[in-house]
């Protein structure tokens, strides 16, 4: 998912470590994270087993994967003149601002692509074709997010994709790569994931509503209103604790009734959103659902392995 960092004025100079930070935001890496802790964790809460080199292999892919979001959107945007409008709120493009050159970060997009592969390598040799289908399908959701004739940024389906591949995807992804099943317990988990971090792309959308109708992004907030955008956030912020109940009745635990102990902090995010000025302030909003979404795995995934523990004494 591809989100922007707030400005922070500092001086950036020409392919520094400062500048490769603005094209892969590494804040934003906390979304690819989230999906594989719960993956592992409910996998190991069904099973008993977990191959920690596996796990990580698949972190590491998550996290690459998220990498080449961040660098295409970066190149995407500045190549589709996305920042010929002075009106952005989020940090501008390092190729946009010349810090780094459109040619070098598509090398380094192909670069990470190919890691991401040669690691991919391993899982397919564990799992077979499918795994092969995950993660191309990944990679060309990746690439299209600002690639492409028709870029999935440039559509109302961005926090679908969003949901799909850092929910759906990615936990019952892991849970299958590691356990060569599914629970039902995570499959309602992935729609939580899903939903928080298609939540973080909806702040960023609903922050730029105005600047992405004028560069001819068609959002969902764009495409339907702020009110209906409000309303999305809300769902997705939301919804995620309204499904925690049923993923405790599917894993026969109450331990994963604990992410509901991050509801208050929800609602406040709720409230701090609706009241939120137009602007920069929302970049505030949208590191505060990063952090929410992680915890809320944290949680999840803790409430997972206590089960287990509980139900082996």
């Amino acid at each position: 998912m591809a989100v922007e960092q707030g400005t922070s004025g500092a001086v950036v100079r020409a392919g520094s470590p400062a500048a490769w930070a603005a094209a892969v935001r590494p804040r934003t890496l906390l979304v690819a994270v989230s999906p594989v802790l719960v993956g592992a964790a409910f996998g190991w809460q069904r099973t008993g087993s977990l191959d920690p080199v596996v796990s990580l292999v698949i972190l590491a892919t998550a996290l690459l994967m998220q990498v080449v979001t961040n660098m295409q959107n970066d190149v995407g945007y500045t190549v589709r003149g996305g920042e010929s409008s002075g009106t952005r709120t989020g940090l501008p493009r390092a190729t946009a601002l010349g810090w780094l050159g459109v040619g070098t970060v598509r090398l380094a997009i192909v670069l990470v692509a190919a890691l991401a592969a040669a690691l991919g390598l391993v899982l397919f040799a564990r799992c077979g074709w499918p795994v092969l289908a995950i993660g191309v399908s990944s990679l060309i959701a990746a690439l299209a997010y600002m690639g492409g004739p028709r870029p999935i940024a440039y559509s109302p389906y961005g926090e679908l994709t969003v949901f799909v591949f850092f929910g759906l995807v990615a936990v019952m992804g892991t849970d299958w790569v590691l356990t060569g099943g599914i629970g039902a317990a995570t499959v309602v988990a992935a729609v939580a994931l899903g939903a928080l971090a298609a939540a973080a792309l909806a702040v960023n959308n609903h922050r730029d509503l105005a600047h992405d109708a004028q560069v001819g992004r068609r959002t969902f907030a764009v495409t339907f209103g702020s009110a209906r955008s409000r309303q999305m956030f809300a769902v997705l912020l939301l919804g995620p604790f309204a499904l925690t109940p049923v993923i405790a009745w599917f894993a026969a635990s109450p331990m994963l009734m604990l992410p509901c102990l991050m509801l208050p902090v929800a609602l406040t995010l709720w409230h701090d959103f609706v009241r939120c000025p137009p602007g920069v302030a929302f970049n505030k909003i949208l590191f505060r659902t990063f952090k929410l979404e992680l915890a809320f795995a944290m949680w999840l995934a803790g409430g997972a392995v206590l089960g287990r523990l509980w139900s082996a004494t």
